[in-house]
């Protein structure tokens, strides 16, 4: 009862379509269809066959999809309940760590491990290690003993080190679980939204999604994305946004986003810089984060907010370099300059015959935090809180390259002249330097 990169899709799409689909939903157990294993981790013969990059991004986008789980019942109000019945190794116990509650069977062979480092050489690679001792808080030389001993830790040890949070018998494991499930469970009358496929249009090794094309060169080992820009409609939100449906650009392009990083993660490992485009209007993608943010309070809005949050931070972590290059018509601004942010390096062309324009919106002020809390605003003037309050208070202003130099929110300016020839030697440098 092992999983691979496949079940883990699988999982993602499932805590993901619960909290679009399913908003009335308030508890979420967690249980294996086998009752004498709960899950034994990773597939180790599927790793042991693997590509280094691939196991790293296998155990990233795992760790991903345990994020999401913590994020749905914190933000999104749908708590995680693991019913522990059998073996839970590795993985499998790195999965019910994500979980708010965990339910252990106390049959005297039920027991909880992070057998890596006895049984393999390795550190747990989904989180367990920081999840025993930043969530559970678990002590540290418990900890320690934890996780070097291959055969785990079971029935009353495990509650007391509190490595779980309840211990059952068997004779009444299920009926306990039920009972805690009921307690937990609130009514809501909610009309979740279909999230329906991303499906791009695949041409050799281009990525044609609705508004976000992956032009992927992998000779050279670079690639090129594009986001377009919201258009005037899509800044008007109904009194009822499920209305809008799963296709509104501020759901769908996010989606089509995390797509491609995933495309560039998995199957185009050698790619060593991306560049980052956009096209638009940056009026609109302001006018579209204040509407957004003028009813984050709805749960549709939190949660298509919560979305793009996640996938700026799978931007963050995914292991490319990434330039922003920003051109006369793009649309960097608010969300849409957090992915500017989030890259290497930003640069944008000083073209006084061609006008280019940044700008900052409410989103930029910390709705879209990164994994470490702090806004990329925050991360970018690391302990210059001054720099931050400056950049807020031009929100909403156009942002000429100058004005963008001044505030520090780009890292170069070239003229026209200069553009081509630095942006070349800029990439050509980086991929001399990316494996």
């Amino acid at each position: 009862n092992s999983y691979d990169i496949l079940v883990d899709i699988e999982l993602a799409d499932a805590v993901t379509r619960l909290r679009f689909e399913h908003p009335e939903v308030s508890v979420v157990c967690i249980e294996s269809a086998r009752e004498d294993i709960f899950c034994a981790g990773a597939n180790i013969y599927m790793l042991g066959l693997s590509s280094h990059p691939h196991k790293v991004n296998f155990c990233k986008f795992t760790n991903e999809t345990r994020c999401n789980i913590e994020e749905a019942t914190e933000k999104s109000g749908q708590y995680y309940v693991a019913a522990v019945s059998g073996g839970c190794a590795g993985g499998g116990y790195e999965l019910a760590l994500a979980c708010a509650e965990i339910h252990l069977i106390d049959d005297r062979r039920s027991a909880v491990s992070l057998p890596e480092v006895p049984l393999l050489g390795v550190l747990p690679g989904t989180g367990g290690l920081t999840r025993l001792t930043d969530k559970r808080k678990v002590r540290r030389d418990l900890a320690d003993v934890f996780c070097t001993t291959a055969e785990g830790v079971k029935g009353r040890r495990a509650l007391e080190w509190k490595l779980v949070d309840y211990l059952h018998p068997s004779s009444t494991f299920r009926e306990r679980v039920e009972a805690r499930l009921h307690e937990l469970a609130e009514t809501r009358d909610l009309r979740g939204v279909e999230l329906e496929e991303i499906e791009p249009r695949v041409e050799g090794d281009t990525f044609h999604y609705r508004y976000v094309t992956l032009d992927i060169t992998p000779a050279q080992r670079r690639a090129k994305l594009t986001i377009e820009g919201p258009r005037p409609e899509d800044t008007r939100i109904p009194e009822d946004p499920t209305r809008l449906g799963s296709q509104t650009y501020a759901l769908r392009m996010w989606r089509e986003l995390a797509d491609a990083l995933l495309q560039l993660r998995f199957n185009y490992e050698t790619v060593g810089v991306v560049t980052i485009h956009t096209t638009g209007d940056p009026t609109l993608a302001v006018a579209l984060d204040e509407a957004l943010v003028a009813r984050k309070d709805h749960w549709f809005i939190r949660e298509i907010l919560l979305l793009q949050g996640r996938v700026l931070k799978m931007l963050d972590i995914t292991a490319r370099s990434f330039f922003a290059l920003i051109e006369p018509g793009s649309a960097f601004a608010g969300a849409l300059f957090e992915i500017a942010l989030a890259s290497d390096r930003a640069y944008m062309l000083d073209d006084p015959d061609r006008e280019n324009r940044i700008a900052l919106s409410s989103i930029n002020a910390g709705l879209l935090p990164m994994a470490n809390g702090l806004s990329r605003l925050e991360n970018r003037f690391y302990g210059d809180p001054e720099a931050v309050k400056t950049a807020l208070a031009t929100r909403g202003e156009p942002l000429p390259p100058g004005r963008a130099w001044e505030l520090g929110l780009v890292t170069g300016i070239p003229d026209d002249i200069d553009w081509e020839d630095e942006t070349r030697v800029m990439i050509e440098e980086r991929l001399s330097l990316s494996p």
